[in-house]
């Protein structure tokens, strides 16, 4: 059978992703198992078999843009499955859309796979239906995100996340490594590690270590960007939260281990908000800290 032979009887699902890298990450990981299925990832809505929405739950904004994409999907084509942040509550999608064919939350990947199947079997050929060893990737060659664990362990009172999103779960050190490994064979040349807390890495796992290439490595915060600093290829580290055991990683920067670039949501603000928010940044402390 060829390619062009194969691409018509295959089975065609379009994509939508919204939100935040984190969800982009999310969209890579079903897009890939639905190409090593044999499903086609189609241009457009109209023709496709089913339509998935990977929605925003974060802010209203964001909402009113999945409830749209969603809108505009069941427009189209009339096939729809959403999954992300925004189905972790799906009251209000039901609401609106009551037709839709299944709803899944954030990181649910294998329930999005249960709905795609129902709703239109794969045909897989194991012969043909192949994805590189990095996965499907959403972004440019030249980048790629590298997420290290899922969730948050912080309570902040105005923050949604953890109900969206759950508790923090950080990923086996190892596993990070070789997903990064073969990002960096793929031709990678910088990798933007994330999570929604990247210097919290570890925490729930009591950084456990983890043999990589002969030696012990733990699941925390420096080590790993220590260890990712080994691959010859920039390496960028997002949603770092100042805590003071991030001071440490500074050495990796001064040494050109890691790019000098640290994304920190510092918090300049009344000590009483923030204490209100449950936040333990103090605008002077941090002011301190950066002089």
């Amino acid at each position: 059978m060829t390619t062009d032979a194969r691409s018509d009887i295959a089975p065609k699902i379009s994509f939508v992703s919204l939100g935040c890298p984190k969800a982009l990450v999310d969209s890579e990981r079903i897009v890939t198992h639905l190409r090593s299925e044999g499903y086609e990832i189609a241009r457009r809505h109209d023709g496709a078999d089913v339509v998935i929405v990977n929605t925003c739950g974060f802010l209203d904004s964001a909402k009113a843009e999945s409830l749209d994409a969603i809108g505009k999907a069941m427009a189209e084509n009339g096939k729809v499955i959403v999954t992300g942040c925004m189905g972790a509550e799906p009251e209000q999608i039901r609401d609106a859309f009551p037709d839709v064919l299944a709803i899944t939350g954030p990181q649910a990947y294998e329930s999005v796979m249960s709905a795609v199947h129902e709703a239109i079997p794969p045909a897989h050929d194991p012969f043909l239906d192949l994805v590189p060893p990095q996965g499907v990737k959403l972004t440019p060659r030249h980048y790629a995100y590298l997420k290290i664990s899922e969730g948050c362990h912080n309570r902040c009172s105005f923050c949604i996340i953890p109900k969206l999103r759950g508790d923090l779960v950080s990923r086996p050190v190892v596993d990070v490594l070789k997903e990064a490994e073969k990002l960096a064979n793929a031709g990678v040349k910088e990798l933007l590690v994330i999570s929604q807390d990247t210097s919290a890495y570890g925490v729930d796992i009591k950084y456990q270590t983890g043999i990589w290439k002969d030696r012990e490595i733990r699941a925390r915060f420096y080590d790993l960007a220590d260890a990712l600093s080994e691959f010859g290829i920039w390496v960028r580290l997002h949603y770092v939260y100042p805590y003071p055991h991030v001071d440490e990683v500074i050495s990796l920067l001064a040494d050109g281990k890691v790019l000098p670039y640290l994304d920190i949501p510092f918090q300049h603000a009344s000590p009483n908000v923030l204490r209100a928010m449950r936040r333990p940044a103090h605008h002077e402390k941090t002011a301190e800290r950066i002089a």
